[in-house]
């Protein structure tokens, strides 16, 4: 693992990190907060995934974050949305290819050779992680916004009981119903619609639901509201009785300033869980 970067931030430390992925075969670079609590004990971790044509950075310098976790002692976790490099697939639309993962394995050429980002979050970066920074992997929790919304929500309900809690910031909530998320599916997984429901948060919640406390924040003047289709997922956790809560928030928009606005609440809601655990 190398060191790209680490800075000294509200008593802890901002470190960026580059590492050899088994799971996308390749370098991968993520980003990790630890806060001042990690220099006595592991400390619970709090999973950010990022959205459509995000790195690790956007989140890490953008969302507010860290000063929230230092004062609740958990550490942040963000990683790359896709890989990344030379011979790594990509499409010129934003919206496929590098930047745009969508947090699923992919079965399908070109991609299928390095475009495994479930593996990638679930499995290949935790097991580094785990291993070389003082974390507590039997207390962590996951959020995540647009494209990686939905991948928080799926990973939680996908997972079984690994996550103490899961929330999203204006999620890619039906993603088999929606234009962002009917191209890339079929483009990473295959013309099968029945292997794109383990990927789509509103039929999970209907399904299987949430083991745990869920938090949907939704901007009222979101420019994508008819392509995230928040009010499927809204629609499931009611019908499925999921302890949790879903809020529209009136005039914000799909920005980092909305992100950034809630987040506090965010981190809070996460800490409350991960004491609980």
């Amino acid at each position: 693992m190398e060191i790209i970067s680490e800075n000294r931030a509200f008593g802890g430390v901002q470190g960026v990190y580059r590492h050899a992925s088994a799971a996308t075969g390749g370098d991968m670079t993520f980003g990790l907060f630890l806060p001042p609590q990690a220099a006595k004990s592991k400390v619970p971790v709090l999973w950010y995934l990022s959205g459509l044509t995000c790195t690790h950075e956007n989140a890490m310098v953008k969302a507010g974050a860290q000063a929230h976790a230092a004062q609740n002692g958990l550490a942040l976790i963000f990683p790359d949305t896709s890989p990344r490099g030379d011979g790594v697939a990509d499409d010129d639309a934003f919206d496929m290819g590098q930047g745009a993962g969508f947090y699923v394995n992919a079965t399908q050429a070109p991609w299928a050779p390095h475009f495994r980002m479930w593996d990638y979050v679930t499995e290949d970066l935790p097991a580094l992680v785990f291993d070389h920074f003082s974390l507590d992997a039997a207390r962590q929790a996951i959020t995540g916004h647009s494209m990686g919304g939905h991948g928080a929500l799926t990973m939680a309900m996908g997972c079984g009981d690994r996550f103490a809690s899961a929330s999203a910031f204006a999620p890619i909530a039906h993603p088999t119903g929606s234009d962002w998320g009917r191209k890339q599916l079929a483009g990473y997984l295959g013309d099968a619609p029945a292997t794109w429901a383990r990927h789509d948060a509103s039929i999970q919640m209907r399904e299987t639901g949430f083991n745990g406390p869920v938090l949907v924040d939704q901007g009222g003047a979101d420019q994508f509201l008819d392509l995230l289709m928040p009010e499927r997922l809204a629609d499931a956790m009611a019908a499925r009785r999921q302890a949790g809560t879903f809020r529209m928030q009136p005039g914000y928009d799909h920005s980092y300033f909305f992100v950034a606005s809630f987040m506090r609440d965010h981190v809070q809601f996460h800490a409350e869980a991960l004491r609980a655990r």
